[in-house]
């Protein structure tokens, strides 16, 4: 199915959709849809894209798994795109993550015994690289990490007992949250809302450390939280995630927004495969 189909529900009289740019682990492509479902453009890409940002531009930068490449679509066509920076994770490392910050991208690097946060500048060339260790293997360690308003850097791991962490400047862990395998985004009442991969869950965590909301495996009629990947806590105060299928226990849409009292405001088709990790509502 080429074209992403949705169950629209509607919310009095509003339908909630969204333009949308979406990725993820073997979903095979990075892709933009129109708020009506119809795909605008999209590029082939088989390696896992679990992080990608549309720039205010109109390039997208993205994150490919063995390194972080910055492409211009080609919008009038639909299809395909220009590369206009690339660059490789060293050692046979993978990079999972990309943020755009002031100045240029955060991105995370990850090897057997030790990971990385790294800051490059808009060409991709490095800035700042903080070294993390005891996080476990490469494929275990960072999914999506963000750096903060704090100039903090909130970080993820996948596997090993992950949880999501907060790390200052120099490296050292401030603050371990309770659950987070995926992504940690700070939410500006200072809260943090956590996707928790395999633990089939989304929290948001206060200051003290305190869950004040939580989305659980089966808090949704008909839907089951398989790997609870990319979120987005949007302006009217719902959250939008994606329900990946690829470790097993999903069950549903692959994407959905939901209300603060966890009713399901939209959902894509159950019928699109659930290999959708990273989501963002685009203009």
């Amino acid at each position: 199915m080429k074209t992403l189909i949705f169950l629209i529900m509607l919310v009095g009289s509003v339908q909630a959709q969204h333009r949308l740019l979406v990725s993820g682990c073997a979903y095979g492509e990075v892709a933009v849809y129109a708020i009506d479902g119809t795909k605008e453009w999209s590029i082939a890409e088989k390696n896992e894209a679990d992080d990608a940002w549309l720039l205010p531009n109109n390039d997208i930068v993205m994150a490919y798994k063995y390194g972080v490449r910055i492409i211009r679509p080609d919008w009038k066509s639909g299809s395909g795109a220009e590369v206009l920076n690339d660059r490789p994770t060293p050692n046979k490392g993978e990079t999972h993550s990309c943020q755009p910050i002031p100045g240029g991208f955060l991105i995370g690097e990850s090897f057997k015994d030790v990971s990385y946060i790294v800051e490059l500048d808009t060409d991709l060339n490095e800035t700042k690289r903080i070294e993390l260790k005891g996080l476990g293997g490469k494929h275990s360690t960072f999914r999506q990490i963000r750096k903060t308003p704090q100039n903090t850097y909130l970080i993820t791991q996948q596997q090993k007992g992950g949880i999501a962490m907060e790390v200052n400047g120099s490296g050292k862990i401030i603050r371990r949250f309770p659950d987070g395998r995926f992504v940690a985004e700070r939410l500006k009442n200072g809260n943090t809302l956590i996707a928790c991969g395999d633990n089939h869950r989304i929290i948001e965590v206060d200051p003290k450390d305190q869950i004040v909301w939580a989305l659980e495996q089966n808090d949704i009629p008909g839907i089951a939280i398989g790997f609870a990947g990319g979120i987005q806590r949007l302006p009217n105060g719902n959250t939008l995630f994606c329900n990946w299928g690829g470790h097993g226990g999903t069950e549903g849409a692959s994407i959905i927004e939901v209300s603060p009292d966890k009713k399901v405001v939209w959902s894509t088709s159950p019928g699109k495969a659930n290999r959708i990790a990273n989501v963002k509502v685009i203009k």
